[in-house]
């Protein structure tokens, strides 16, 4: 039997792994090239599971999680990411906002 992706009570939410990201960067592109129909079903499936997500990841350091609870924790981070383009600009992209592809991200470990 194939090892779930995620911690066995999030298993419904595997069907959003595209949302998985690990970097800022590409939770943006994920969020730019997603069409408003696909961040809101996004959006929705993760909020709705938030109230038992967030108490999961809370008893792991950020820096110390299990890699099924990353994978939970990098959805979250998408979400935070979308919801801007949920509850308040109503489209992928900000309003009135930069070009996305200009900013450049530089990470240091």
């Amino acid at each position: 039997m194939p090892k779930s992706l995620l911690p066995e009570q999030f298993q419904e939410l595997e069907q959003w792994m595209a949302w998985s990201l690990a970097t800022e960067q590409e939770r943006s592109a994920k969020r730019q090239a997603s069409t408003m129909e696909e961040i809101r079903a996004f959006y929705d499936a993760m909020l709705a599971r938030m109230d038992a997500v967030l108490p999961y990841l809370d008893q792991f350091p950020v820096d110390a999680l299990p890699e099924d609870a990353a994978r939970l924790f990098y959805l979250t981070l998408s979400l935070a990411e979308v919801s801007f383009a949920v509850e308040q600009f109503g489209q992928p992209s900000v309003v009135d906002g930069y070009d996305v592809k200009r900013f450049v991200v530089v990470e240091h470990n």
